[in-house]
């Protein structure tokens, strides 16, 4: 049993990766927060798709909530997130930098003002590491469009060839993949003889690192349920 004056104990699965080792500096400087390996308070897991089932067992057989960054999940580990969360409080995540968290409700915003006449695109660039496209991120930004214009939008991914023609109100996505960019993403809506483009750029690690923190941090002491970075950024 912790008290409120001691450090939040973190759980990291994959310390060794990226995230890991940034998350694990964050919390050095922070002073608020400690690693723990085996008896966390709060489980953050920034590992790979495979690992996720044994990450959400990990969570609900110690009673304790679980943050999800890892991206690249498919429907089966929606499932499995959604089953978990009915246990422990579970917040899924693709991307915790609390910008990305504000971009996310603006594009939601824009997307129900602006409406179907205006076409969205979203363009996202990552380092040469990265294994899946379009990034999580920019899946969810793509989300919180479609929810703006009121339900699932028609997705289209990696266009090419020649004749091509694009479906009205489709969402469109692109990847760049190079050297070593943390992440940037841009929405663009473009109507007739216009535009809006709605930008974040991610210049370290840092910015995740520090939001999984708030994350963890917006966990403690949650009923259970699925969360977003949504609801942190609501809560601060």
């Amino acid at each position: 049993m912790r008290s409120d004056e001691q450090p939040i104990r973190i759980t990291l699965i994959a310390p060794s990766g990226r995230m890991g080792r940034a998350i694990a500096e964050a919390a050095e400087a922070d002073g608020g927060f400690t690693i723990d390996a085996d008896h966390g308070d709060v489980i953050v897991d920034f590992s790979a798709p495979a690992a996720l089932q044994a990450s959400l067992d990990r969570a609900v057989s110690a009673g304790v909530p679980i943050l999800i960054g890892t991206t690249g999940l498919d429907d089966l580990a929606a499932n499995r997130i959604e089953i978990a969360s009915r246990e422990v409080a579970v917040l899924r995540a693709p991307n915790t930098s609390l910008g990305i968290a504000v971009l996310s409700d603006l594009v939601e915003r824009a997307a129900g003002m602006l409406g179907t006449d205006w076409d969205i695109e979203i363009i996202e660039m990552h380092h040469r590491m990265k294994a899946d496209a379009p990034s999580g991120t920019a899946l969810a930004l793509g989300d919180a469009a479609a929810r703006g214009r009121g339900g699932k939008a028609t997705e289209e991914r990696f266009r090419l060839g020649t004749g091509l023609t694009r479906e009205p109100g489709a969402i469109g996505y692109a990847a760049l993949r190079g050297g070593t960019v943390p992440g940037d993403h841009d929405v663009v809506f473009a109507g007739s003889d216009e535009r809006v483009i709605l930008s974040h750029r991610a210049e370290s690690r840092t910015i995740f690192a520090r939001g999984a923190l708030a994350a963890a941090r917006f966990l403690l002491g949650k009923p259970a349920g699925l969360y977003s970075m949504r609801d942190v950024i609501g809560a601060l």
